[in-house]
């Protein structure tokens, strides 16, 4: 079965980043998409600027990551979940 697993992991693999998620919510249900689908997938924190009233501020979001040659699966998989706010391939949409 393939699950989240260290990016440490995918040392010798070329990776892309599929899906960012800004909430836990979020983060919490693409990767109970990529579990359901046995998909191997690593996760990163990874900052980003968010503007609230004019005001620049940094958060933290959820990077997901998977073998390059799996990602139009994994996005086709998330977009039909309707996990499409941080779909990095937006021809999906």
């Amino acid at each position: 079965m393939m699950a989240r697993i260290a990016i440490d992991d995918f040392a010798d693999k070329e990776i892309a980043r599929v899906y960012f998620a800004t909430r836990l919510t979020e983060a919490q249900l693409v990767e109970a998409e990529l579990n359901k689908h046995n998909i191997d997938y690593a996760v990163a924190v990874e900052q980003y600027l968010a503007t609230h009233l004019f005001w620049p501020s940094e958060h933290s979001g959820a990077a997901f990551y998977v073998i390059s040659g799996q990602a139009d699966f994994c996005c086709r998989v998330l977009y039909e979940a309707g996990l499409t706010a941080g779909l990095l391939e937006k021809e999906f949409q």
